[in-house]
């Protein structure tokens, strides 16, 4: 995943030069596209949809890059609505309240997985338990880790099911419109949703 950090260019921190285009090897319409490494593609995708990017390599840059959203946006001080006990652990300490109410400044959340076909977010009943994404805040945090980055639903949707032997999440959904200035075609997963301004923060665990 070290080329996916020089891919990346985090807006809260310094990253290598870009490689100058004289580098890179010419492009002919007479070659078959080139298939994206799965990390890239989402990369790419997520961007173009209007979703905004941070990759860290540890706790420590995750939560710089976190104190960094809450300074642009001036959310110190603020209600969060957050249903996962562990974010609300970690990013103790941030002058915010967590609290179960979607009245709130923005939504901290996990997510199930994140699609590289269509640069979405897989959510279920786990994270939104059977709320609508149109009842959540406008502004949502997502963290995440780049083990959970799959190449379609299908795949993010078979995890699920391995992973919930007893008991099947329902409210399944994906959430991919995140630029408020275009409307994007949406498919039946993310069928009734709203546009949402939405930071990623990723976690580097493999």
């Amino acid at each position: 995943m070290s080329l996916l950090k020089r891919l990346l260019n985090p807006i809260y921190k310094k990253t290598e030069a870009k490689t100058k285009s004289s580098e890179l090897p010419e492009h002919s319409t007479y070659y078959p596209e080139q298939k994206l490494p799965v990390d890239e593609k989402f990369t790419f995708n997520f961007k173009s949809n209007g979703g905004k990017f941070l990759y860290c390599e540890n706790w420590e840059e995750i939560k710089e890059a976190f104190d960094n959203i809450l300074l642009e946006n001036d959310w110190y001080e603020q209600d969060v609505f957050c249903f996962n006990e562990m974010l609300s652990e970690k990013f103790d300490g941030f002058n915010l309240n967590f609290v179960k109410n979607t009245n709130s400044t923005f939504f901290l959340t996990t997510c199930e997985s994140l699609v590289a076909k269509n640069g979405s977010i897989l959510l279920s009943s786990n994270q939104i338990k059977e709320k609508k994404l149109s009842e959540f805040p406008f502004s949502i945090v997502v963290f995440a880790t780049t083990s959970q980055i799959v190449e379609t639903i299908s795949e993010g949707l078979r995890i699920i099911k391995n992973q919930s032997l007893k008991h099947i999440p329902s409210n399944i959904t994906t959430i991919q419109d995140f630029d408020t200035e275009k409307e994007k075609e949406k498919d039946f997963m993310s069928y009734g949703s709203s546009t949402k301004n939405l930071y990623l923060l990723l976690l580097e665990d493999l």
